[in-house]
């Protein structure tokens, strides 16, 4: 099987760099291949995505960037040719942005109080293109934004 590859970045100017760091080791401890970027702006994670074809494109924000930033890289993948590569959300996201994120392409959000094995677990469902088409079909873990029911989005 091969290899999960993820990008994980920080958008735009955010200092907030643990949370980035502890995601993307836990990913890597459970045997993915993690390209993290630091702070990036859309244009340079939109074209390292084109450059290594990640799995998987990971950001982190906490500055409230979301709502401009993010749709800038899923609208950059888009006109990349690379609309299938999920994108995972992490930070202090409002309950009332997830359904615009939602219509802009992210695959899954993860605010406070998401649990590493969770967020681990849902990226290794994502951007799984080895799987047959009918596997893929019945796991819709990347159709729609996911966000845990115990209200881990504040």
């Amino acid at each position: 099987m091969k290899r999960k590859r993820v990008i994980v970045a920080r958008l735009g100017l955010d200092a907030h760099w643990r949370g980035s760091v502890v995601v993307a080791r836990a990913l890597r401890d459970a045997g993915m291949e993690v390209l993290y970027l630091g702070n990036q702006m859309p244009e340079a994670i939109v074209k390292a995505a084109v450059d290594e074809d990640p799995d998987v494109v990971g950001l982190s924000t906490l500055s409230g960037n979301h709502m401009i930033l993010v749709p800038m890289v899923t609208e950059g993948l888009r006109r990349s040719g690379m609309e299938g590569t999920p994108v995972v959300l992490g930070g202090t996201i409002p309950e009332d942005d997830l359904p615009f994120l939602r219509e802009k392409g992210v695959a899954g959000v993860f605010g406070p109080g998401s649990s590493l094995r969770e967020i681990v677990a849902f990226v290794a469902r994502c951007g799984n293109r080895d799987a047959d088409a009918e596997q893929r079909a019945d796991d819709a873990a990347c159709d729609a934004v996911q966000v845990r029911e115990e209200g881990n989005v504040q």
